[in-house]
């Protein structure tokens, strides 16, 4: 028997002044089918399903709920016609519990009733498998339990579609298995659901089809089990890419930075790092792994001279005269100018990475224009490094001179990363520099890192997908809970082996803060 048809979209357009977001674009999603929906950067997969759940209203085109046609015109709408969207980034209220979120803004004649909430709450998860305490507080929940709150709190207002934005961008592979679960006992149970990711592996393990937008526009849709990645990938771009990251061997290797048993305290005394000791060595890239919030980011600013050190040193051994010079003593400016160059991609790429009222050259100038030798800057070479970015990454912009606000998200990171990339460092570290960027773009920062690897830089990559790390570096070590939970070689290693190793620091850190051995491991 054929499946009901949940949601169809025909010829749906969408612009924002003069650029098409999408146009045209037409796909199906069945109850009791997992839709993967696959693009580039600014292909138009959000701003699509954001029509869906009633954020965007489009200019042209029809939606249909099971064969009816419908006009969504905001969330409200969208709730009414049982569509609920998790967004990539929560929006929970961490002083309130889980079940306080869940029926946060719910309208009921019969009056409030928490207990049979509560009770309610504890039926979902029991009928998909969730593992949620409705009475914890979100600030002590892990990622994946505050996922598990966003997708209870739509299956609690009776949503049978359901559209997932980057769901597994944060996960453990632990994490991720259990949430792939969740996702098929609600397939199973005759949901539609749509999900929005850049990592084909899981498209090809998880969804029944697979939508393929390029340029804001409807590329096709496939049965999942009758393709592959190279057919997928050359689908979103147009041709044909080899997705393959070439590791190459290490050479000349030698210490480069000696980080010695340091350790950092916030105001109010909790230790951001703990006693964190570890080597980079140059033509070698060393990965660093763990759940998001667990020290990646104050150790690389700690290194960068932006996070205070309270123990500890950092050693720097300069590859021209191989002099050791201790970091801790130095101040950001300094440190850059030694060839320790930082790579942050922040959630807010505008706010601290680049200035988006300025363009392209502009935002080159702000890493140089402290060695101008005259009272006027010079804008020559800013002019042709930000060409030569633009040409290398393929950075879709109408030229070097667009402010970099109005470049898309993945856009916008090209520039980030490759002004870093550029400065010719001796040490590189690269925190999160795919993050959301379509899987085209992603291999070329991957064989970027691979050539400064190569030249003798030493590189230090933090990153959130566990197959890239195991296939590009040579090392990956785990942190957690600001502590080293261990090292491992990254030709033979395994995504189990470095999960375990993930949530090990932080299980051990919340049963010495009085947690129970049922609780889940903290952020």
């Amino acid at each position: 028997m054929e499946q009901k048809i949940a949601l169809e979209l025909k010829n749906i357009t969408k612009t924002f002044g003069s650029v098409v977001a999408n146009k045209n674009v037409s796909l199906q999603v069945r109850k009791g089918e997992i839709l993967s929906i696959l693009g580039e950067n600014g292909s138009g997969k959000t701003t699509l399903m954001n029509m869906v759940s009633g954020i965007y209203f489009p200019d042209a085109g029809q939606m249909f709920i099971d064969g009816e046609e419908v006009v969504i015109a905001s969330p409200k709408d969208a709730f009414k016609y049982k569509i609920g969207m998790i967004h990539q980034h929560f929006k929970l209220v961490d002083v309130f519990t889980a079940a306080e979120n869940i029926v946060l803004g719910l309208e009921d004649e019969k009056g409030f009733d928490m207990p049979k909430y509560i009770e309610k709450i504890r039926e979902i998860t029991a009928q998909y498998g969730f593992e949620l305490d409705p009475d914890k507080k979100i600030y002590e929940m892990s990622v994946s339990e505050k996922q598990t709150v966003e997708i209870i709190k739509v299956l609690f207002r009776g949503a049978d579609i359901l559209i997932l934005d980057e769901p597994t961008a944060v996960l453990t592979p632990q994490e991720t298995v259990k949430l792939f679960a969740v996702l098929k006992n609600m397939r199973e149970s005759g949901k539609a659901i749509i999900i929005i990711t850049h990592k084909l592996h899981e498209v090809l393990s998880l969804s029944d089809y697979v939508t393929v937008l390029r340029k804001g526009e409807y590329a096709g849709t496939v049965k999942t089990s009758e393709t592959n990645e190279a057919e997928l990938t050359e689908m979103m771009v147009g041709k044909k890419v080899f997705l393959n990251i070439e590791r190459s061997e290490p050479e000349n290797c030698t210490d480069r930075l000696v980080v010695d048993n340091i350790s950092c305290v916030n105001r109010e005394g909790i230790k951001l790092l703990d006693s964190v000791t570890f080597t980079a060595r140059s033509g070698e890239i060393l990965g660093i792994a763990g759940i998001a919030g667990s020290g990646q980011r104050e150790l690389l600013e700690a290194i960068a001279g932006l996070q205070h050190i309270d123990e500890g040193k950092i050693i720097y051994i300069d590859p021209k005269t191989n002099q050791e010079e201790n970091l801790r003593d130095k101040s950001p400016m300094e440190i850059r100018q030694m060839g320790v160059r930082l790579a942050f991609v922040p959630e807010d790429r505008l706010g601290m990475g680049l200035v988006g009222n300025m363009d392209i050259v502009d935002n080159m100038m702000l890493r140089s224009y402290k060695k101008g030798k005259s009272v006027f800057l010079q804008r020559k070479a800013p002019k042709s490094l930000a060409e030569d970015i633009i040409e290398r990454l393929e950075v879709v912009t109408p030229s070097s001179s667009t402010p970099v606000r109005r470049l898309s998200g993945g856009n916008v990171q090209k520039v980030l990363v490759g002004r870093e990339i550029a400065s010719s460092p001796t040490v590189l570290m690269a925190a999160y520099p795919v993050r959301g960027l379509d899987i085209n773009s992603s291999y070329t920062i991957y064989n970027l890192l691979n050539e400064q690897k190569k030249k003798g830089v030493a590189v230090i990559f933090v990153g959130e997908d566990l197959d890239v790390l195991i296939e590009l570096c040579d090392k990956i070590m785990v942190i957690g809970g600001g502590k080293i939970a261990g090292t491992v070689d990254g030709r033979n290693t395994t995504k189990e082996e470095i999960g375990l190793l993930m949530t090990k620091t932080s299980y051990e850190d919340n049963v010495k803060k009085g947690g129970s051995d049922n609780d889940e491991k903290s952020e």
